[in-house]
């Protein structure tokens, strides 16, 4: 005997709607079909569902006692169509994304915000820690997506590597605003904000000054660069930092000028290695790509 999943759904809306005609309704299809697929069921069963006689229409006991198995395995195949329709779409499951810092205030919280206003069943998690457990984490399939500073230091993931060239940023009455690019002779004797942890550019920046043999001040360390700018803001100095957390629109008075020669920073982007992504998580590492490509291109100052 093999059961039709229609003569179900038939049976089914008919013990619900309690009549052929409301049952037709609900289920689009005329009265005569209900009425055959209700007697082919009935046919595969080998026992009467319905006492139908001169306008007598009702369920036999042996109908209440299968309905309840019927309309749990409905239930479930409904909720199957559902999962299916949320791993198609990439809705199943959740995204797991860490970052060391450079990306966490400016950058995530609007791609993410972004992300679930078109996917909204979809769970994601994003943690700030530093690049070296960030790296642990995604090598052991611990977090979807890493978003570090290079090197990267662990092997075992996969890498997709971003130059991001850094500009000067300073409070908008801070004389060096008046300039339409800084270079390293215009930073003599200010107070330069530092990032936390020998970070690259610091390194570049400290390499064009001795070269320019210019002295600066560094009194102020920043943990990562979004913190360097609320540091500027508060008037602390000027800093050198990546374009995506200079030029977000934050109404804090903070502008921004090219700085020559040039400074690059270079976030890596980690996946582990061997590992299929999830629909959801390669869509976001591709928004992710692209909002850091987009990131990546200065306009005129």
């Amino acid at each position: 005997m093999q059961i039709k999943l229609r003569h179900l759904e038939v049976f089914n809306a008919l013990i619900e709607a309690g009549s052929v005609s409301r049952a037709a309704e609900r289920l689009n299809l005329t009265q005569p079909a209900v009425s055959i697929a209700l007697s082919n069921l009935e046919a595969d069963l080998g026992f009467r569902l319905f006492h139908r006689d001169r306008g007598y229409f009702a369920p036999t006991g042996e109908a209440m006692l299968l309905h309840a198995e019927v309309a749990q395995s409905l239930l479930a195949l409904a909720r199957i169509e559902q999962r299916a329709h949320e791993i198609r779409t990439g809705a199943a499951g959740g995204v797991s994304i860490a970052t060391n810092g450079v990306l966490a205030i400016n950058f995530l919280p609007e791609l993410i915000a972004h992300y679930h206003a078109d996917n909204p069943g979809t769970r994601v998690e994003m943690r700030v820690h530093s690049s070296r457990q960030i790296s642990t984490w995604v090598s052991g399939r611990q977090i979807d997506i890493g978003l570090i500073d290079t090197p990267v230091p662990v092997a075992g993931v996969n890498s997709e590597a971003f130059l991001l060239e850094c500009v000067c940023i300073m409070r908008a009455d801070d004389p060096l605003a008046a300039e339409t690019v800084i270079r390293p002779e215009l930073l003599k004797g200010r107070s330069v904000i530092a990032i936390l942890g020998d970070h690259m550019v610091d390194r570049q920046l400290d390499r064009l000054l001795s070269e320019a043999g210019v002295t600066i001040e560094r009194n102020t360390t920043g943990s990562y660069f979004a913190i360097a700018r609320k540091l500027v803001a508060a008037g602390n100095g000027v800093a050198l930092i990546d374009p995506i957390n200079a030029l977000a629109p934050l109404g804090d008075g903070v502008v921004w000028r090219r700085f020559v020669p040039r400074v690059d920073t270079e976030i890596a982007m980690l996946t582990a290695k061997d590992l299929p992504l999830s629909a959801a998580t390669r869509m976001i590492v591709s928004r992710i790509r692209e909002g850091l490509n987009r990131g990546a291109r200065l306009p005129e100052s």
